[in-house]
């Protein structure tokens, strides 16, 4: 008997409800946040080890089956199945539910940990006594909400990280690099300065440290308290002071020459990691209008202003002013950050003045005239640096670009805005190394432009807003400041147009003039390919 075929949308079925597994799944992973949710409002569980482990892996194996159910009776490839079509991933109600209540959950985890149970003398109450037991187990201290914050962040990359494996199983690169995302948020982000807490004891401390946080993701630190924290933990602490340094002007310039900014923020970074698990099922809601780019382009280079005037202002506001007792004192400090600054904006308008686009250059201008009129205002008024004091900077950067920004908006908006919110528009780690990706990196997206059928899989996909096909249909080489390389672009398609390569800067950013139709010699062009 045959089927008869009801639905009458060029686009396909509707999608199809969740299965019986899904549905298990599901159950049982709500009953492992449940826990969490009865803890919040103080219920007190007399185990807490007991009922804080039934909760972890409750959340954590109801994540990985409902994966594994979603996907395992189908062929391997890319599953975006009506995506457009779904509450959760549509801006619709459910998604706006879930927007609000994870925004609501950061608001009052940076700003209202008391509520949470957070005690400032005396046990901790709440949620967070919860997770006292694993805090003592790894650390020997009592759960602070950034611990609970921490352990949450941990299992939702690592249970969504399998979810993200299975989904892109075909795909190898993928598979890989969400192993390693997975591994610097578990070992480096979470475990390892747990362990360091730890070794604490009497005349002896390191500073909790996040080794793969780089300046200026960790901005606080190069103040006093932290470099004071780091020169008396002795020879340990001033390797991993050392090390913070060596990463922002050797490591990481190093690292994004060979591999682009991709090898930080898509195998190591864990906002990055969260964004690409967890936030994968929001990537396709990023915006690609061409004034989401001019926003994009301004707004994150002047978070990085801000955050260099606010580091610069911190640091000059505890050296001293003696020249004969110090020889790094405040004068010596301004006149190096001005200099460093000149001369890194004089090279790059020397030597890759031609890669930039017009308001590139007017913005680089503009913002060097801005940071040197403000040291000079500085010597010649003799008031506070930048015009308002080390102090005050520092709090509106934490408070505006550290809590609001990149927690509250970034995390707890993905089902509205997109996964990549935060990184896309605020993160002055993302915006260094989008500019040496740009200028210095042998990294770029090859295009095969003759192979492409313009179904627009990449454009849709880009989580970075970036539209992938346009330059797919040029046969244009893809090399941009925001792309994360994240390889998905080259996963969705279908004919094996787009490539993730490492090569020389020759031609890197030209297009392939004979896809374009353009009136070239061929033998000339297959001369040149052949050297």
């Amino acid at each position: 008997m045959s089927r008869i075929e009801h639905n009458m949308s060029m686009t396909g079925d509707a999608p199809r409800s969740i299965n019986t597994q899904q549905k298990i799944a599901t159950l049982i992973g709500m009953s492992g946040l449940m826990i969490l949710v009865l803890a919040a409002f103080n219920l007190n569980f007399p185990n807490k080890t007991l009922w804080l482990s039934l909760s972890l892996a409750a959340i954590s194996g109801g994540i990985v089956w409902f994966a594994l159910a979603a996907y395992a009776d189908k062929h391997p490839g890319i599953k975006n199945d009506g995506l457009w079509f779904k509450s959760m991933t549509n801006r619709g109600y459910l998604a706006w539910l879930t927007g609000i209540a994870l925004t609501g959950f950061y608001i009052i985890l940076y700003f209202y940990p008391e509520y949470l149970g957070l005690q400032a003398e005396g046990d901790n109450t709440g949620l967070i006594s919860l997770f006292d037991p694993l805090s003592k187990l790894l650390s020997g201290n009592p759960a602070s909400q950034w611990f609970v914050y921490g352990t949450l962040y941990t299992i939702a990359i690592l249970a969504f990280g399998v979810k993200f494996m299975w989904k892109y199983r075909h795909n190898r690169y993928e598979k890989i690099r969400t192993v390693s995302v997975m591994f610097f948020q578990t070992a480096f982000a979470f475990l390892i300065p747990e362990f360091m807490s730890r070794l604490n004891g009497k005349g002896f401390s390191l500073p909790y440290y996040d080794l793969k946080n780089i300046w200026p993701l960790n901005y606080y630190n190069f103040e006093q308290y932290r470099v004071n924290d780091f020169l008396d933990s002795g020879t340990i602490g001033l390797i991993l002071l050392l090390f913070g340094i060596a990463s922002i002007f050797i490591i990481t310039p190093i690292l994004t020459y060979k591999y682009g900014k991709r090898w930080y923020c898509s195998w190591v970074c864990g906002c990055g990691g969260l964004a690409e698990t967890a936030g994968d099922p929001y990537r396709h809601l990023s915006d690609k209008s061409l004034f989401a780019w001019k926003v994009e382009r301004w707004v994150i280079h002047s978070v990085l202003v801000f955050v260099v005037l606010m580091t610069t202002a911190v640091i000059y506001s505890y050296l001293g002013y003696d020249a004969d007792r110090y020889w790094l004192n405040r004068d010596v400090f301004l006149i190096g950050v001005g200099t460093f600054l000149t001369l890194l904006f004089a090279g790059i308008w020397y030597f890759k003045r031609e890669e930039l686009e017009k308001d590139a250059r007017y913005g680089a201008i503009g913002y060097l005239v801005i940071i040197i009129s403000l040291i000079g205002f500085h010597y010649f008024s003799g008031s506070n640096l930048f015009l308002f004091n080390a102090e005050t900077l520092r709090q509106s950067y934490g408070f505006l670009i550290g809590a609001i920004f990149s927690g509250v908006i970034g995390t707890g908006f993905y089902p509205i805005f997109g996964n990549r919110v935060w990184c896309r528009f605020g993160c002055p780690m993302a915006a260094i190394l989008g500019m040496q990706q740009r200028l210095f990196s042998k990294f770029r997206i090859t295009t095969n432009g003759g192979q492409c059928i313009s179904c627009g899989n990449c454009s849709t996909y880009c989580e970075m807003g970036i539209d992938v096909r346009a330059y797919a249909q040029k046969g244009e080489n893809i090399v941009r400041s925001s792309c994360v390389g994240c390889g998905i672009c080259s996963a969705v398609c279908p004919r094996g147009v787009l490539k993730l390569e490492n090569g020389s800067h020759k031609n890197r950013v030209e297009s392939q003039e004979a896809v374009m139709g353009d009136n070239v010699d061929l033998l000339d062009l297959i001369k040149q390919n052949s050297k």
